[in-house]
């Protein structure tokens, strides 16, 4: 993956003065304390400016025959009284800035998760997980740089470089005329550095996530790398990466190797400069020491402005891969007139629906059926046959092309889809466990439950045989994805996490599959009792656990091919009661 534009559908490059204004739209609810803030600043440009006239006035007394101790001391003394108060707005500054920052960064990360969150199953298909984590997380904070240092301090060093060279060119405007010569130099440095850092930058950004993508996906993906032996190749490969990576920093390493001692150098000139032609131009001593103090507070903001180019760079890059993130528009969003539904009764119907998952490749043919409310239907056919996807389509994870799908006669597209997703429950093969508690992972941390209803829940779906055996029940700590469980633990966890939510319509894809026999008849009990909850839709591939259905219907490339029950689809001798014998066959 040679650019991170291809890892997430939809980058592009953004204006510079498009990136402006949607950052500042972030910066307007903090705008009165970046006001002060900046009030501050200008305060502490002034002061900061002012302090060398007073060691020019100090060193022009020193050498006066009679000196007046008082004058110097008074003198000595506002500079520190300066000091003191330069170093109370500087802190004040800080303060306010860091915190108007972090509340814009806090809104920001949290806009960016409720983005992701909006976005549909076919959306995140498109995007690596890798891709999207660096985005919330580093790229955030690369712009929590440009809220509380980079916007300021290129203010304050470009006001700085003002003050300075006015007091400059008051003290004398010949020798500033002749140091302005030295200043063209070291901006015009400055300028061409910043084009070369920038693009080095961008491809060190890039490389960057390219490894944390690689990075996020292989730590997932460990358990197949062992299983194929496959360590070494990823070494390569991660090894390739990590030095692509290593090259692209070596490349920001090396600009800023050449150009911060390119402007010493200068800056080195500049000094020899104002000693020679100070003389000669009849500048007191004081006068050439405060040119001197001049000519360090001005190198110094420059050079602090190229770093902050670099910053405010790394700021843009992150800025344009977040609002390309949020331009992203959810596939899937409820219309105005969407409503609010309390309960369903569970009836479902799919009228002549079309779906594809890219354009024209349809997995889904004009399929139509109605399933009436507290039936058992379930679906059947050969991987690819669009079971599964008929499933996630009932819950929104998709939209549909063509037709139309109904629950209680109603378009599930003029239903909100929290309304609509909150009466489903749906059990999946691959059960996801979060770390935490048992309890935690059935009641998705909704402390609103009590351990009453979660103890009911679990007993209900027969999960409490094997929570009752663990040191600590309910409370009893699961690790990342619940592998200290087995895999039918984890679906009776499922189970559980479903019921205690109170749906009125089930999914279940695959739930009985890779079940030990043992576990598989606490999973049949469990379902016995969950037809009593409401409309169930199953996926199995095991016929004998789907032979007491209402209604069966049978898939084949995207199309209804038989429905009945079992004995009616056995008397039709068709594809199912092949299937069925085939399975019949491989029991013998």
């Amino acid at each position: 993956m040679d650019d991170e534009i291809q890892t997430l559908k939809g980058d592009k490059k953004l204006p510079l003065g498009v990136i402006l204004k949607r950052t500042l739209k972030y910066i307007k609810p903090e705008r009165w304390k970046f006001i002060l803030s900046l009030v501050l600043v200008g305060l502490n440009v002034a002061l900061d400016v002012v302090t060398p006239m007073f060691t020019s006035a100090i060193t022009d007394e020193l050498i006066e025959t009679n000196i007046n101790i008082r004058y110097i001391l008074v003198l000595c003394i506002s500079m520190f009284l300066i000091g003191l108060i330069n170093q109370a707005f500087l802190y004040i500054e800080s303060i306010i800035l860091q915190n108007c920052g972090q509340r814009i960064i806090y809104r920001l990360r949290n806009e960016l998760f409720e983005h992701i969150e909006n976005m549909s199953l076919n959306q995140f298909n498109e995007m690596p997980v890798g891709s999207l984590v660096t985005r919330v997380t580093s790229y955030t904070a690369s712009m929590s740089d440009l809220f509380t240092n980079v916007f300021v301090n290129i203010l304050r060093n470009t006001t700085t470089l003002i003050g300075v060279y006015a007091i400059m060119i008051y003290l004398s405007p010949s020798l500033s005329l002749i140091m302005l010569v030295v200043i063209i130099i070291v901006f015009l440095a400055s300028f061409v550095f910043s084009k070369i850092i920038t693009e080095i930058f961008r491809k060190e950004r890039t490389s960057l996530s390219d490894l944390n993508t690689f990075l996020s996906e292989n730590l997932s993906g460990m358990k197949l790398t062992q299983i194929f032996n496959q360590e070494k190749t990823k070494e390569e490969q991660f090894l390739e990466k990590n030095n692509k990576l290593m090259k692209e920093r070596y490349g920001v390493v090396m600009a800023f190797g050449i150009y911060r001692p390119f402007i010493s150098l200068i800056y080195v000139c500049s000094v020899a400069l104002c000693f020679e032609f100070g003389l000669k131009y009849g500048l007191s001593p004081g006068e050439i020491v405060a040119f001197y103090l001049y000519l360090s507070r001005f190198f110094h903001p420059i050079q602090n402005l190229a770093d902050q180019l670099n910053q405010l760079q790394k700021a843009f890059t992150a800025s344009e891969k977040i609002f390309n993130l949020l331009d992203v528009k959810p596939d899937v969003l409820d219309k105005e007139d969407a409503v609010e539904i309390e309960h369903f009764k569970g009836k479902i119907e799919f009228k002549n629906v079309w779906f594809a998952y890219k354009e024209d490749h349809w997995i889904l043919k004009d399929v139509s059926f109605v399933i009436n409310p507290k039936e058992t239907c379930a679906f059947v056919g050969a991987t690819g046959a669009g079971k599964t996807t008929i499933l996630s389509l009932i819950v929104r994870n998709y939209e549909i092309q063509k037709g139309q799908i109904l629950i209680d006669d109603i378009d599930i597209t003029k239903i909100k889809i929290a309304s609509l997703r909150k009466v489903i429950g749906q059990m999946l093969q691959d059960v996801f466990l979060f770390s935490g508690t048992i309890r935690s992972n059935v009641t998705l941390r909704d402390e609103s439950f009590t351990d009453e209803e979660v103890k009911e829940a679990c007993q209900y779906v027969n999960a409490d045989k094997f929570i009752d055996k663990l040191p600590n029940g309910i409370n009893e700590e699961l690790i990342e994805k619940g592998e200290n469980l087995s895999q039918g633990q984890r679906q009776l966890l499922s189970f559980a996490r479903t019921v205690i939510h109170k749906p009125e319509i089930l999914i279940l894809d695959e739930a009985t599959a890779n079940i030990d026999t043992e576990t598989e008849v606490l999973i049949q009990e469990s379902l016995e009792k969950m037809k009593n909850i409401g409309t169930m839709l199953v996926v199995a591939h095991r016929l004998s656990t789907i032979q007491h259905a209402d209604q069966i219907i049978v898939l084949q490339n995207g199309e209804i091919i038989e429905r009945g029950n079992h004995q009616e689809l056995l008397k039709k001798k068709g594809y199912y009661h092949k299937l069925y014998q085939l399975q019949f066959e491989e029991r013998q």
